[in-house]
């Protein structure tokens, strides 16, 4: 098996039958004009919503079952960075499948970055520069926005779930500090990576303006109501303003094409008396024609 990362074959791949694992991946296969050639997509691939629809679903991008993925007789498998597990992609390797792993930065740059790799591997060169256009514009307008925030940043504090009253909360080289950041606010945990359980005096000593989570229904579901009913929380300048943003995850974390409408629209709501005019893909109209 082909293992790739950064550095995809000088020649597009037979993406006759592709395995997308990703949201942000099967987001830019379709905006690419290749949703035809995807015969499966993980269960974090809700857009567009048709793709769940079209697919076959070969289920939770770190609970992979090679089984699943290698029953669609897949050509290639285009798959985020932390697919897996393990042992599902050596079955892979044994196959002889290849397999693209397209790298997953909180960033801007990073943007860019995995519709590039997803267009070298699917030879689609033309359609690339149309969406990487689109996508800089909106980031260059996204940085005027924010340009109108001033000093005076909100603090927020991404919490991904309660487990026992106690915040999982995320710090440093994630999805969530990334986004916060491109809205224009101060992610209230930088002293480690990744995700970690915080202690209630961590909540209390964090003094969040703004509790960010993301939108969920069934059990576990992340409110207001309560996220503020815990102790710790409610000692918070958050609470005191009943402060709670939740957002769909794909749109909020997926760092794919629409990334700058997603940290536009936190920054307006932890901002309300930002003025931000509609970004350029919003008024030019995202499905206008890319060459294919």
């Amino acid at each position: 098996m082909a293992l790739l990362a950064v550095a995809v074959p000088a020649h597009a791949a037979d993406t006759s039958r592709v395995v997308s694992i990703g949201g942000a991946v099967t987001e830019i296969l379709y905006a690419l004009g290749h949703d035809k050639e995807i015969v499966g997509v993980d269960s974090t691939s809700l857009y567009p919503p048709r793709a769940m629809k079209e697919k076959a679903n070969v289920g939770y991008m770190r609970q992979l079952s090679a089984e699943g993925v290698l029953g669609l007789n897949p050509s290639v498998v285009i798959a985020i960075e932390g697919a897996g597990p393990k042992e599902t992609m050596n079955v892979l390797e044994a196959a002889k499948v290849p397999l693209v792993i397209v790298p997953d930065s909180y960033s801007e740059a990073g943007i860019v970055e995995k519709i590039n790799v997803i267009a070298r591997v699917t030879g689609a060169t033309e359609p690339a520069k149309c969406l990487t256009a689109r996508v800089r514009a909106d980031l260059d307008a996204l940085e005027t926005i924010r340009a109108g925030i001033g000093d005076k940043k909100k603090r927020v504090l991404f919490v991904l779930s309660l487990v026992n009253g106690r915040a999982m909360a995320a710090g440093t080289h994630t999805a969530a500090d990334g986004i916060i950041r491109l809205a224009g606010a101060t992610n209230v945990i930088g002293d480690y990576e990744g995700y970690k359980q915080l202690t209630d005096e961590a909540v209390i000593a964090a003094k969040p303006d703004v509790i960010l989570s993301i939108q969920r229904g069934g059990p576990g579901v992340l409110d207001a109501a309560t996220v503020f009913a815990q102790p710790a929380f409610e000692a918070t300048p958050a609470a005191a303003q009943k402060s709670f943003v939740a957002m769909e995850g794909l749109y909020l974390l997926g760092f794919g094409p629409r990334t700058a409408r997603a940290a536009r629209d936190l920054a307006t709501t932890l901002y309300p008396d930002l003025k931000a005019a509609p970004l350029p893909s919003e008024r030019t109209g995202e499905t206008a024609a890319c060459p294919e």
